[in-house]
């Protein structure tokens, strides 16, 4: 790593065990919806007006409504409609992973480029989530496409910093050693300044541990998976690591051999786009 790379580094260490580094708030729309899940009276009319209130929210909640993922037997054309078809806790989880999407812009073409990128592999990652949560109860399918949608939020922070210093922003090479050294501690640290539940909070920086054996199948296992497939299948596989002894896939009982489950794998890649 280059010297400035690493005076980089230590200067965003030293800001998050200061709490100084600028970390972005959960837009307010998702703190709606949030409120809103904790209501267990809520109805689906209610919810229906707190989503319909952000109109890109409504158009890609419909959108992903839509998709082969949840594969509806009508098409959906309205927010009532699309909250009846999910219910409140799928509807609720599913929609704050979608505001995040909102806050992946930037002014700089480079860093836009480069936020468009970790959108697109975190859409991949959260497709392959749901799916594999259906292969133990206790794992939900909302809870894991969530998972699978914010598990490189802490690199958003960091490109957002980069925007600012030009020495960074023009050396993409010491960018991308301090995106990989430090975004998972920025991830976890953001989702718990959310309030994200413990499930999910721990999944930034824990999913690229490959030789963690978790107690029990977790959210960590099904990102840790989906990223070593997505990666696989794009041509960037990670060195020295083989899928099929990962304590990852046993804990979920994957048969990562299986061409059948590799095809639904890859095909789940698509299903939030």
């Amino acid at each position: 790593m280059s010297s400035m790379a690493d005076e980089v580094q230590r200067d965003l260490i030293k800001a998050i065990d200061k709490d100084a580094l600028f970390l972005p708030t959960l837009p307010e729309v998702a703190m709606k919806i949030r409120l809103a899940a904790e209501d267990s009276e809520i109805s689906i009319q209610a919810l229906s007006r707190v989503i319909g209130s952000d109109t890109a929210l409504s158009a890609r909640l419909i959108k992903v409504v839509n998709s082969p993922l949840l594969r509806p037997n009508f098409e959906v054309s309205d927010v009532l409609t699309a909250v009846r078809r999910l219910g409140v806790n799928y509807t609720c989880n599913l929609a704050i992973g979608l505001v995040v999407e909102q806050m992946f812009h930037a002014k700089s073409p480079v860093i836009e480029t480069k936020m468009r990128d970790i959108w697109k592999m975190s859409l991949q990652v959260a497709g392959i989530c749901s799916l594999l949560s259906h292969q133990r109860a206790h794992l939900k399918a909302d809870q894991a496409t969530l998972a699978g949608l914010v598990h490189l939020i802490g690199v958003l922070p960091i490109l957002t910093y980069a925007e600012d210093n030009f020495e960074l922003l023009a050396d993409p090479v010491s960018l991308n050693h301090v995106i990989e050294r430090i975004h998972p501690i920025i991830g976890e640290r953001l989702l718990r300044s959310w309030d994200f539940p413990d499930a999910l909070s721990i999944v930034p920086r824990q999913f690229q541990n490959f030789e963690r054996t978790s107690g029990k199948a977790d959210y960590v296992d099904l990102v840790q998976v989906a990223t070593v497939h997505v990666h696989d299948v794009t041509g960037k596989p990670y060195p020295n690591l083989d899928m099929l002894a990962m304590p990852a896939a046993m804990q979920l009982g994957l048969n990562m051999a299986n061409g059948a489950l590799i095809g639904q794998m890859n095909e789940a890649m698509t299903l939030l786009y």
